[in-house]
């Protein structure tokens, strides 16, 4: 059985939020005993990641790390009419991709202990973010 579902995460400003229960929330209920959850965010300016779900310093050093790798304001942009941040935030989400597929197990999402479902967000204002959840079991 494929269940599908789409929502709008909360807007937020740059940075790497975790939105874990925020997309629980959203997901059919049950899920399968066993199977995968796919989620596609339709957007180009930011990304979805799983790590360190503890932590916040490491939200904030990942966004540092972006940062160093993919500057703003570089003399050989050429898309650069929606502001400085724009196509930064294209070239961090080609690094970082627009969907994740997780294992569900028991019911449940079979994340690790410290894992955690950010939403990268790469535009200093990004809006909501619509994502598309596919439930395969």
């Amino acid at each position: 059985m494929i269940q599908q579902t789409t929502f709008l995460l909360s807007a937020r400003r740059r940075g790497f939020h975790l939105v874990t229960h925020e997309i629980l929330e959203h997901l059919p209920k049950p899920l399968p005993q066993t199977g995968l959850l796919n989620l596609f965010v339709q957007h180009t300016s930011c990304a979805l990641s799983i790590n360190e779900n503890a932590d916040p310093d490491v939200r904030g050093d990942l966004e540092k790390v972006m940062n160093c790798l993919v500057r703003e304001n570089e003399p050989f942009y050429d898309h650069t009419l929606e502001g400085p941040d724009d196509m930064p935030a294209h070239a961090k989400c080609s690094l970082l991709g627009v969907s994740l597929t997780i294992p569900i197990t028991g019911g449940r999402l079979n994340l690790g202990t410290w894992q955690g479902i950010y939403l990268c967000e790469f535009r200093q204002e990004g809006g909501e973010r619509k994502v598309v959840a596919t439930v395969y079991g």
